[in-house]
């Protein structure tokens, strides 16, 4: 298995982390965004998105991060990091989504805008960030994980950027459950933690 990735990058760290979960080993293979290599035409036979990360197993290719957690969940996993029945796997569908918007262009392009200088508008983002951070929160306050009584790859899509939520420029004192969610997220067995997330004190 290989791990087409960049260390800083939160939806990279994705990937890690259910792997870690999973006690899968993999190659990691470094992709230079600086340098551009994720557009170089070596790499777009890989993605023709040019974005990282993208996962080499056993003769497939699979590209964006909430694709590459689906086929982890299926092809190592215990069926609770994947539901199949239909109201619990949409239940995870629907924090993907949220992952993938509020948080994504909320938060991680908060960071991203703070951290890497890039070209976006930080309050804006940090706006945004906030309305997913609330959804959480209301949901955490009354259960352990996003969906039913274990954490499934809906957790592991939401908690890398809102664990990085501080270098977006966001406190998550203000959120409670979620802070007590990340405890449990980084007690699991096999967690991998990144630069950039801090562990939560008791």
């Amino acid at each position: 298995m290989k791990l087409y990735d960049m260390e800083l990058s939160g939806n990279c760290y994705k990937i890690r982390l259910l792997c870690a979960l999973l006690g899968l080993k993999y190659e990691k293979i470094p992709v230079d965004l600086w340098q551009g290599q994720h557009k170089s035409a070596a790499f777009l036979q890989l993605n023709p998105r040019g974005q990282i990360p993208v996962l080499e197993d056993n003769g497939a290719l699979i590209w964006d991060s909430s694709a590459i957690l689906v086929y982890l969940a299926r092809q190592y996993g215990d069926e609770h990091w994947l539901p199949l029945a239909p109201k619990p796997m949409a239940a995870v569908m629907q924090w993907l989504s949220v992952s993938q918007n509020e948080l994504l262009y909320g938060l991680a392009r908060a960071r991203a805008a703070l951290k890497f200088k890039r070209p976006w508008d930080i309050e804006q983002c940090q706006a945004h960030g906030k309305q997913g951070l609330a959804v959480l929160e209301q949901q955490l306050s009354a259960n352990p994980w996003l969906i039913g009584d274990q954490p499934t790859i809906a957790d592991i899509a939401c908690y890398s950027y809102i664990a990085l939520a501080p270098e977006a420029g966001i406190d998550l004192a203000d959120f409670p459950a979620i802070r007590e969610w990340t405890k449990r997220m980084q007690a699991l067995p096999g967690y991998v933690g990144m630069a950039g997330i801090a562990e939560q004190a008791d």
